[in-house]
């Protein structure tokens, strides 16, 4: 049975610089009341490496440690419904996305939208990006491979080299790593 699924409020300071968008938590992130929280999706683990936000650092302090590195984190839906947890399984008369207006408002210093996988992207470029002002329309928007476990096509050692490539310029680094 199809569910409707809400999403959670962004986490962002007012002074982000990036921005990563999903398209919609799935249900393990739902039920723990965390992005990401799917244990083989490999978001956390590309924060460890890039800012020491990683799976082995309580939720509330990687989040804190993502902020203090100007790093936003939202979905494209703020509602949708869907069968289970894949992208895929959203049904598209059903989405709402999310108030990007009021968001980049919110965000004036905002310099690059990065969206994870390809259903942020294409719900980003269809649904968001034509109701956007012509400034915030210019934004430069990064795809990068999603962290996904249903997106087997990449090699974990492959996302991290794309998702570092884009984010070590803008939002500098924290590990040595």
């Amino acid at each position: 049975m199809s569910r409707r699924s809400r999403g959670f409020p962004p986490i962002a300071a007012p002074d982000a610089r990036v921005l990563i968008l999903g398209s919609l938590p799935g249900q393990v992130s739902l039920a723990r009341q965390q992005y990401y929280a799917q244990p083989q999706n490999a978001f956390w683990r590309i924060m460890d490496a890039l800012f020491e936000a990683g799976p082995g650092v309580p939720y509330d302090e990687r989040t804190r440690r993502l902020v203090a590195h100007r790093i936003a984190v939202w979905d494209v839906c703020r509602a949708a419904t869907r069968l289970g947890s894949l992208d895929a399984s959203i049904e598209p008369e059903s989405i709402v996305v999310n108030d990007f207006r009021a968001f980049f408002r919110a965000h004036p210093a905002l310099e690059l939208v990065c969206t994870n996988g390809g259903t942020a992207t294409r719900l980003f470029r269809q649904r968001v990006l034509p109701r956007l002002p012509a400034a915030s329309a210019v934004m430069r928007l990064e795809p990068l491979p999603s962290t996904s476990p249903a997106h087997a096509a990449m090699r974990f050692e492959q996302k991290l080299a794309r998702w570092r490539a884009v984010l070590e310029p803008v939002a500098g680094r924290l590990s040595g790593s």
